[in-house]
């Protein structure tokens, strides 16, 4: 299995940001579209945005508006920018590949919110 290395996740208040970083292998990261997703508490993973490879993003549209998805192609790195969050974005949150690839693995970053 490849490993991939999310970062950047803490606690926050409601209306608050974060900005959380996964860091791809460089193989995987130019040959694939990457997204991020949500554990989710039923374990049914939410995939909520993705950028593929030629820079087109795409986020889900009840999170559009408040979440973006950016690369840095010389760092093979994909952030995910979380602004106004809520306590309804308190998940883990991970990155992979779009579609999913469960030979890729990330040990997830936390997000919470909460007053």
């Amino acid at each position: 299995q490849v490993q991939l290395v999310e970062s950047g996740g803490g606690a926050v208040r409601p209306g608050e940001s974060l900005k959380l970083s996964c860091i791809v292998p460089e193989s995987i990261f130019k040959a694939y579209g990457l997204g991020w997703y949500q554990q989710r508490s039923d374990n049914h993973r939410r995939w909520i945005a993705t950028i593929t490879q030629g820079g087109i993003t795409n986020v889900l549209n009840t999170l559009e508006g408040r979440f973006t998805i950016s690369r840095d192609i010389a760092k093979n790195t994909v952030y995910l920018q979380m602004n106004n969050l809520n306590p309804d974005d308190t998940d883990v949150y991970f990155c992979n590949t779009v579609p999913f690839n469960s030979n890729y693995w990330g040990q997830g970053t936390q997000v919470t919110v909460s007053a």
